[in-house]
């Protein structure tokens, strides 16, 4: 079955960096959209990046812009998050997901919002 296992989370200052990694297996990488999702309490579940089966296009929502970015190795089934210039608003829960690419039946991976495949998440705490 898919399993999606993040880790790399952790406590950081303001104006630091962490670089959060997925590794995902029961699945070719190569054939699914992938994504970065976070959770803070009390808040909605946000979708933080994404990026195609290729790796080629990306999305990233606006807080995050010039600051975090994803990237893939489907040979070696990962997906990773390099974030930077974290600041307290970027504490929560981090959540890796999949979902099968199909084709493109429903769109493009960038452009994906509900994911059928998750992780169990880690947390990022960023004290000022």
């Amino acid at each position: 079955q898919v399993q999606l296992v993040e880790s790399g989370g952790g406590s950081v200052q303001a104006g630091g960096s962490l670089t959060l990694s997925c590794a995902a297996s029961g699945l070719t990488l190569s054939t699914f959209c992938m994504g970065w999702f976070r959770q803070a309490p009390g808040k909605e579940r946000e979708r933080v990046a994404a990026i195609s089966t290729d790796g080629l296009s990306k999305y990233y929502t606006d807080s995050v812009k010039g600051r975090f970015t994803i990237y893939r190795d489907n040979a070696k089934n990962t997906l990773t998050l390099r974030m930077g210039s974290l600041n307290p608003e970027d504490t929560a829960m981090y959540y890796c997901a999949a979902e099968p690419y199909g084709a493109g039946l429903y769109g493009p991976c960038v452009d994906r919002r509900i994911y059928t495949y998750w992780g169990q998440g880690t947390q990022v705490t960023v004290s000022s």
